[in-house]
């Protein structure tokens, strides 16, 4: 459960640092997707983009974890048959 936090947390501060510059500098009402306006609420625009902001960030945060794994992790249960 520790590991998960050890992801799940720093994610979410990046997050919302993340969040907080892109719509500093962007207006949530002139964005476009696909090429057509978006044509939801200001709230709506921002909680899709602080969750969709985090989905990066915690695939970042759990791809770090995955990769500093020791050797003894990685392979343990390997032979074990």
């Amino acid at each position: 459960m520790q590991k998960i936090f050890w992801v799940l947390w720093p994610s979410f501060v990046v997050a919302g640092i993340a969040e907080g510059a892109f719509f500093t500098l962007i207006d949530p009402q002139e964005l476009y997707l696909f090429g057509e306006p978006v044509h939801l609420s200001r709230m709506t625009t921002y909680s899709i983009g602080f969750f969709g902001f985090w989905l990066v960030c915690a695939a970042s945060s759990l791809l770090t974890w995955f990769l500093q794994r020791s050797a003894s992790e990685v392979n343990k249960g390997v032979g074990a048959q």
